[in-house]
């Protein structure tokens, strides 16, 4: 499956917050763009953001996108339940 079929959740400027629909829990999401992929487990439904894994992301940009996967929680964990039901 290529990263242009997976739903798109949410844009944080170019970078795209996606989830894939047949993943595992706990509710994470993938982090896509300029070429680096992070994956964040959101804590559902009100824990914190914590980072999996980083393929390329600077350390200063993997804190910002947390702080703003922060601000998303609840539209991103309620996305996270819409598509594995």
């Amino acid at each position: 499956m290529g990263y242009a079929r997976l739903p798109t959740v949410l844009r944080l400027g170019s970078l795209r917050v996606v989830i894939y629909p047949a993943d595992h829990r706990p509710a994470h999401v993938h982090m896509i763009g300029d070429g680096n992929e992070a994956v964040f487990i959101l804590g559902c439904p009100d824990g914190p953001i914590v980072l999996r894994e980083n393929r390329g992301f600077a350390f200063a940009t993997v804190r910002a996108i947390a702080r703003d996967l922060a601000g998303h929680r609840a539209h991103l964990c309620e996305s996270w339940r819409h598509i594995h039901g």
